[in-house]
């Protein structure tokens, strides 16, 4: 059995010689300067508050729009009518209405209704409807605001308006009586 020895280092030192005259010393000093602080600022002013946002007349528009189709639906028995303002988290409306109807005949009903009085009163035109002969879930499409009609069964099943928990609800126009 052959035995290895290993070898000692010898120790040579690797350090620098420090410097020993005071010029050596100062320009070491200069070399090592620390960063130089920034200079103070002047004060922070304080920040002035935000301007009130000018009305947005697409924005009224819209909303008015999402009104009329809630009052509509609740002059002809629609049930948990909800408006849902969905500005900013959707790019294809500003308002999505929700509501009810107790059969596939007043699902259909509504849409009628909808369709017709928004055109009369307000003069907007609904740009498509689907789901009409079935008439368990239609969707009608205003632009700005899309409108979802259930049966009150299918409204359940899929619960559309959780998709939306974090939205602002509008306060829905109280029903007058006649």
């Amino acid at each position: 059995m052959l035995a290895t020895k290993k070898k000692a280092s010898t120790g040579a030192a690797t350090k620098k010689a420090a410097p020993k005259t005071s010029a050596a010393k100062a320009a070491v000093k200069a070399a090592v300067k620390p960063l130089a602080k920034p200079a103070k600022s002047e004060p922070k002013r304080a920040k002035a508050a935000p301007k009130a946002e000018k009305p947005d007349p697409e924005r009224d528009k819209a909303r008015k729009l999402a009104l009329g189709v809630a009052s509509v639906g609740l002059e002809h028995s629609a049930l948990n009518v909800e408006i849902i303002d969905v500005r900013g988290k959707v790019d294809y409306a500003d308002y999505v209405v929700v509501m009810s109807g107790r059969s596939d005949r007043q699902v259909s009903a509504l849409a009628r209704h909808i369709e017709a009085e928004l055109e009369k009163k307000l003069g907007e035109r609904c740009l498509g409807v689907e789901g009409l002969p079935t008439a368990s879930w239609l969707l009608m499409d205003f632009g700005d605001v899309v409108v979802h009609i259930f049966h009150e069964d299918t409204r359940g099943y899929y619960d559309l308006e959780t998709l939306w928990l974090d939205a602002a609800r509008v306060p829905t126009p109280a029903l007058r009586p006649e």
